[in-house]
């Protein structure tokens, strides 16, 4: 009972409102009946293939993930389903926690480098434009 309290209070501090001021659930986890919490699927509104193939590929590359894969309900709707299967006694939470930690981190490296060349190509053209005149 414990266990449970603690992966909804997990689930709940992923949980986000919409704008509007209409409060929605972005996340949501649904687990079959008869099954543990190391096969959860995870209902992720208003996101895309963006996020869910970048998502999955980081999640499958933690070796205690036995399966990872997200589907699209439907083409008019913005909403996909990622399930997650662990191997042994790692519940389906962590490592989805874990996944957009370092899809996070991924996209802030990227964009720092981004910024960063951008940067670059604006002071070299400055340079240019100075040693021109």
């Amino acid at each position: 009972m414990e266990e449970d309290q603690e992966l909804e209070r997990k689930i709940s501090g992923l949980k986000t409102s919409m704008a509007e001021g209409e409060r929605k659930t972005a996340l949501e986890m649904v687990q079959a009946a008869g099954t543990d919490r190391h096969c959860v699927t995870f209902v992720l509104h208003e996101e895309d293939h963006t996020l869910g193939n970048s998502l999955r590929y980081m999640i499958m590359k933690n070796p205690e993930v036995e399966f990872c894969g997200y589907t699209t309900t439907h083409p008019s709707e913005s909403k996909i389903n990622l399930r997650i299967q662990t191997r042994g006694a790692l519940p389906a939470v962590e490592p989805f926690q874990r996944g957009l930690s370092e899809l996070m981190n991924v996209c802030q490296h990227v964009l720092a480098k981004f910024e960063a060349s951008i940067k670059d190509y604006k002071e070299q053209n400055a340079t240019r434009n100075e040693s021109t005149f």
